[in-house]
């Protein structure tokens, strides 16, 4: 009989091998819902709905449609649940459409500077979008002229008297002193208001640029939290207790209420969605991610296995805040391609789903069916030349050639992929088009696939040489529903490897449901110090913490910007509700090993063992590449790190691994540090260092001093065995 004590971990153990991720994206088109197993990751049932824009309650809407069909279909029991996330356009379409809550800016300040405060704070015009802006009032008190609480009630009054839904609290040199704006923001908050504070949503210099980002926070208020009550109300009613978590705009999540603080942070929440799976899901570690729509193409990069994100802007306006690096282009799936005479001209911005036309992939013509090429203006300020076609007896156009339909005829779509196409009645519409070409349907539909992938190449190569990412080692990851219709072709023309995602059409909602806690602090530092450095570590993890994710894993990537003195530190973790466990399969050395050489592009009797721990394997070989545009080239000592499932997780074509213990990593350490750096114009320049602790990668390569990083190391081993493998790597710079 089972003692008490066992019974307890065998139900914990069985709750833990039952639970279930839910992660919910909300697409332009389409909102999916997904339930992952959350120890297999293995797929246990999928629907969409259509995405609810409209709608009185907005895309929440559609969230929950999603949410109940999904636990309705796989009959998965809500107490399953220990894990829920979804993305949201909800505050994308608000600032699009200028739907923003009227803000009142209650700005504060005393002494010489009241003055110069007051002018900083009076920000006119907000612009959201082109043509879209937030109505602002402004309201100053100076807080040396009266006690405080009676001073922000009278401005309160004030505002509310103009007709503000929002307040937005700001005061000079607040970020070294936020007691003002805590106090004004309680009394606005105790009086049922809707406000947010410039320290609330950054603890960065520039009061101008603070409190625009609070105005634009506190005017997504309203807006983000009638859509989060009814989300959270609906799924409570479902039965589900596990905390609701949204998408952030730079690839992880945060809970519910962190969200109704700072719904800023959810711009760009869909296309993040995508790149946290192509991390979490693919376990890419240096790629470009092309999520390919039936409208757009969102392109992002990944770096290390982390997203690379930037500092953001709305309407054009600098604001303080973090979000992926994506750029939206106007090519994707479904877009139509414009004809003059006999020659195709070029492809997109318009598709398909906006023209009303289907795609030729996706109809049933019988091979005897009579088609007349005709060219429309699907609106009115389009050209009228996009390519369409008329079946017999009809002058309207019905259906289109896009690039779906060029990839289907060149047989670059799997055969799995949600992008099949009837092969019978795309040849049927690409004989017309290829009759008035002069050429074959191959050659077309070439022409056709070679145009889609020109319209991507320059931001590809663009993203390549702004992030430093070496070619031979990127993957070209294709993501969405219209994936295999334009990555294939992007990886040929330039000559790179690429893959399409599984599941690919549900790529995102993976995403959102195997999403970290997230959290970024930043502070502006003028040669910080170990402790501050230490001290930014701890608030950011500790923010993540209170958000429910699991201590033991938690990692924090620290980050010195010594252009703009800023010191970051991010902690992603994972929830403490659900495991983080991922029981994949493991693969044999001996595949390992041929994986390795494969990514290396070399033989595996080249290949060496560098370093092992029980989670990871480095490999390492000399590897031969370009330099100065392949006029030369150079032989390096590069290193792939693979897990036991057979995922690369960290690659460099120039670096040493070391294995050591947790006792004597410091030393080693300080060791390559100081036999590895160089030096430079702006002085000593020390290598990347990462640290492979357990299932953990620690990377420390984005701080300039060697006392920084031995300080960081201490701290985060700690609570290590000193007998524990671990593993210490060096990216020489080259």
């Amino acid at each position: 009989m089972q003692s008490p004590a066992e019974a307890a971990v065998a139900a914990d153990t069985n709750q833990i091998s039952n639970a279930v991720r839910v992660g919910i994206d909300v697409g332009g088109t389409f909102t999916h819902a997904i339930a992952l197993d959350a120890r297999s990751l293995a797929i246990l049932g999928k629907v969409k709905v259509p995405t609810t824009h409209r709608a009185k309650e907005g895309v929440a809407r559609g969230i929950v449609e999603a949410l109940q069909k999904l636990l309705s279909e796989t009959k998965i029991e809500s107490s399953r649940v220990t894990f829920i996330a979804h993305s949201t356009t909800q505050a994308t379409n608000a600032l699009l459409e200028g739907d923003v809550a009227k803000v009142g800016i209650l700005a504060m300040g005393s002494g010489a500077n009241a003055w110069l405060i007051k002018q900083t704070t009076n920000l006119k015009v907000v612009e959201v979008a082109k043509g879209k802006f937030i109505e602002i009032h402004h309201h100053f008190i100076d807080t040396a002229n009266g006690e405080l609480s009676l001073l922000v009630n009278a401005a309160l009054d004030t505002l509310l008297a103009k007709g503000v839904e929002a307040i937005a609290i700001s005061e000079g040199f607040s970020v070294d002193n936020p007691a003002h704006e805590e106090a004004a923001l309680k009394i606005a908050r105790e009086r049922g208001l809707l406000a947010t504070a410039g320290t609330e949503v950054s603890q960065l210099y520039g009061l101008k640029v603070r409190t625009r980002t609070a105005v634009i926070n506190a005017s997504m208020l309203p807006k983000m939290l009638d859509s989060a009550n009814m989300t959270e109300q609906s799924v409570r009613q479902a039965g589900i207790k596990a905390p609701i978590m949204i998408m952030r705009s730079d690839g992880g999540v945060m809970d519910i209420e962190a969200m109704r603080k700072k719904p800023i942070m959810t711009m760009l929440s869909g296309p993040a969605a995508g790149v946290a799976a192509a991390t979490m899901f693919l376990r890419i570690s240096d790629g470009v991610f092309l999520e390919v729509g039936g409208t757009s193409t969102d392109i992002s990069t990944i770096k290390d296995g982390r997203a690379l994100v930037k500092s953001g802007e709305i309407g054009g306006n600098k604001v303080y805040m973090r979000t992926l690096d994506v750029r939206t282009l106007g090519v994707a799936g479904g877009s139509m391609f414009r004809l003059k005479g006999d020659k195709l001209v070029d492809v997109g911005p318009r598709s398909a789903h906006i023209a009303g036309l289907g795609y030729a992939s996706f109809a049933t013509l019988a091979s005897d069916t009579e088609l007349t090429i005709k060219t429309v203006q699907p609106l009115k300020k389009d050209p009228d030349d996009y390519l369409a076609f008329a079946t017999a007896g009809s002058t309207d156009a019905s259906i289109c050639l896009t690039p779906t339909c060029a990839a289907n005829v060149l047989d670059l779509v799997p055969k799995d992929n949600c992008a099949v196409g009837n092969l019978e009645s795309i040849n049927l519409a690409m004989s017309k088009l290829a009759a008035r070409l002069g050429v074959d349907n191959k050659t077309a539909a070439a022409e056709m696939q070679k145009m889609a992938a020109a319209k991507c190449i320059p931001t590809v190569k663009a993203m390549l040489k702004e992030y430093k990412l070496d070619p031979e080692l990127v993957t070209l990851i294709g993501g969405g529903g219209g994936a295999a219709a334009i990555v294939p072709s992007v990886a040929k023309e330039m000559n790179m490897q690429y893959t399409i995602a599984e599941y690919a059409d549900v790529i995102s909602a993976i995403g959102v449901a195997m999403a970290l806690i997230r959290e970024t602090v930043e502070r502006q530092i003028i040669n910080p110090t170990k402790e501050d450095i230490l001290k930014i570590r701890a608030d950011a993890a500790a923010a993540i913490e209170r958000m429910g994710a699991d201590q033991s894993t938690v990692e924090v990537h620290l980050e010195i910007d010594g252009r703009t003195n800023t010191l970051r530190a991010t902690a992603y973790g994972a929830s403490s509700s659900t495991t983080n466990a991922q029981e994949r399969q493991e693969l044999s050395e001996e595949a390992k090993l041929e994986l390795a050489a494969a990514s290396m592009r070399t033989e595996k009797s080249s290949v060496i063992i560098a370093a092992q721990t029980s989670t990871f394997t480095v490999y390492s070989a000399e590897v031969k590449h370009g330099k100065f545009f392949g006029l030369l080239s150079e032989k390096t000592r590069g290193y792939r790190v693979l897990d036991k499932g057979g995922s690369i997780r960290l690659q460099s074509q120039s670096g040493l691994a070391v294995q050591t213990t947790a006792a004597t990593a410091e030393q080693v350490i300080v060791k390559l540090i100081d036999e590895n750096s160089s030096w430079g114009d702006a002085g000593k320049v020390i290598p990347g260092i990462l640290l492979l602790v357990g299932a953990k990668i620690i990377d420390l390569a984005g701080l300039l001093d060697g006392d920084q990083v031995v300080a960081v190391a201490r701290t985060e081993l700690e609570n290590v065995h000193s007998e524990q493998l671990l593993i210490v790597l060096a990216k020489i710079n080259s």
